[in-house]
């Protein structure tokens, strides 16, 4: 089969996959891996191989692109310094602490090659970047606390570009490129730091050309060329491809997009970009799962519970040791955060891609790629199967589904009331008849009967109801807050170390509130 074709029939599998998960609450990212899998091993379909070409040069750089433009400013502002840790010092700490468990285990273990700490390291930055689609789709789904999510989000997006230049590294490291690990260490923040001043640049020229105009369709295209153009450019200077183009994305969410005279510029640019993303998320897993060799995985399935193991202990070392340092702090988090940011933090694509980069010439390859496959599939399943029974054993989501259709009856109660005022006023100055005006009154007070009806019906936890409902309003509240000081700041009324003290003071409550949510 051609691979034209072969690509139809992914997205023709997707689109019915995406359906059926939906109907029985299954993530679909799990779904479409699962078919994959069935497809591969029934060998019934000839589709494209899962490379690095194909992952870089196709998928990459608008799932990234994608995910950095709907980061708010704010948000990674106020979390700056837990996500940075997370990211950085935390994947380093989660490839070493992987590493340290392999190591020793691969010693006493006949079948399996005994490995150094380059090969060590190697494989645990294969498995230290994140992917939590399928859970980031439940946490929207659940209403989890909105500072968590994007915790892992923010986490998620940015790991990707220090586990790519971590292996990298090792690679050169192991080949001979890099005599010591202090080189490592300087290559380390040269291709981080240039990858996202490329980024940083590309983003600025993009959201300047954007500015003020009214063609949605130069609009998406522009943000096409910033997506693939800063992954492009920074990858042919030799610096971080991912770093880059996850810098473009923020400045164009963060600048682009306020330079549009219309909002629905934004709303369609986004539609297009979420399109994208669930189309190329869509093709990965189906391409993930056709790509897994359960043959060999069946034969090495001890050295991969162990392998699965070693991950999961040091992702939550990692995040266990993120929430000790800033307890203390105003930045602080519930510990039981701590267990959804572990459980949570599922592997996907790149963890794959980045072992069948390894040349086929590499001893270590074939053991390496089957360790890393079995991890993401272990991860996807057990934990991505699991994150909802435990965010609601944690007691971390609400019974949301009840208070969602009570606000919604309530919030189509506002409309209809808001349509008869406006309707009273189009009487008042003659501009509809008063026949009119009445048999459309009539219209709209039998849908306020009926939703009043409904709503008498709906039993929400009270409890649960009483609390979502002061959270958002003390947010909502707060949020003025700001508003009514920047304002005085920009207005001269005020200087602006007392802006900041202040601004300062309501980020606490803010953040004390999203912990309350927890």
């Amino acid at each position: 089969m051609p691979y034209e074709t072969a690509i139809l029939v992914l997205f023709v599998i997707a689109s019915v996959v995406a359906v059926a998960a939906r109907r029985i609450n299954l993530p679909y990212t799990i779904a479409l891996m699962a078919v994959g899998i069935v497809l591969g091993a029934l060998h019934l379909l000839n589709a494209p191989h899962l490379s690095r070409e194909l992952l870089y040069d196709i998928f990459l750089p608008p799932l990234i692109f994608e995910a950095a433009i709907h980061l708010r400013g704010d948000d990674l502002r106020r979390d700056f310094w837990p996500i940075a840790t997370l990211v950085v010092p935390g994947v380093i700490l989660s490839t070493l602490a992987t590493a340290a468990v392999m190591i020793p285990i691969s010693h006493y273990l006949p079948q399996m090659h005994a490995l150094d700490w380059a090969v060590g390291i190697l494989f645990g930055a294969a498995v230290a970047a994140t992917d939590p689609v399928a859970v980031v789709a439940l946490f929207k789904k659940l209403g989890v606390p909105q500072r968590l999510r994007i915790l892992m989000e923010s986490e998620s997006l940015l790991n990707d570009g220090t586990a790519i230049v971590i292996f990298t590294l090792v690679w050169a490291f192991i080949h001979g490129d890099l005599a010591t690990p202090q080189d490592a260490v300087v290559e380390f923040f040269r291709v981080v730091g240039l990858g996202l001043l490329v980024g940083v640049i590309v983003g600025f020229l993009t959201a300047v050309a954007m500015q003020n105009l009214d063609d949605v369709m130069i609009v998406i295209t522009l943000t096409t060329v910033a997506a693939y153009g800063s992954f492009l450019i920074a990858e042919r200077l030799g610096v971080s491809g991912v770093m880059s183009t996850v810098a473009a994305g923020l400045v164009v969410g963060q600048r682009g997009f306020t330079n549009t005279l219309f909002p629905s510029i934004r709303l369609s640019t986004e539609n297009f970009w979420e399109y994208i993303a669930f189309a190329m998320n869509s093709l990965i897993f189906l391409l993930m799962g056709l790509a897994i060799d359960l043959k060999m995985l069946w034969q090495l399935w001890p050295f991969v519970l162990l392998a699965y193991f070693s991950m999961l202990v040091a992702r939550f070392i990692v995040v266990t040791g993120t929430w000790g340092v800033f307890y203390p702090t105003r930045l602080q988090f519930p510990f039981r955060w701590t267990i959804i940011l572990g459980w949570g933090g599922l592997r996907g694509a790149l963890s794959m891609v980045l072992a069948l980069s390894l040349p086929d010439s590499f001893t270590y390859k074939n053991l390496i790629v089957t360790l890393v496959f079995g991890v993401v599939l272990l991860a996807l399943f057990i934990q991505g199967l699991t994150i909802s029974g435990i965010l609601r054993w944690l007691g971390i989501v609400t019974p949301l589904s009840e208070i969602r259709t009570y606000e919604q009856l309530k919030t189509q109660i506002t409309l209809l009331h808001n349509t008869m005022d406006a309707i009273d006023r189009l009487r008042k100055r003659h501009m509809i008849s008063a026949r009119s005006a009445q048999t459309l009154e009539d219209e709209f007070q039998k849908q306020i009967d009926e939703i009043l009806e409904e709503l008498q019906k709906a039993t929400p936890d009270k409890e649960a109801l009483l609390k979502e409902e002061l959270i958002r309003t003390k947010r909502r509240l707060l949020m003025d807050q700001k508003n009514d000081l920047f304002e005085l700041y920009r207005s001269g009324t005020i200087d602006y170390g007392t802006y900041e003290a202040l601004k300062n003071e309501i980020d606490g409550q803010i953040f004390s509130l999203e912990n309350e949510g927890a």
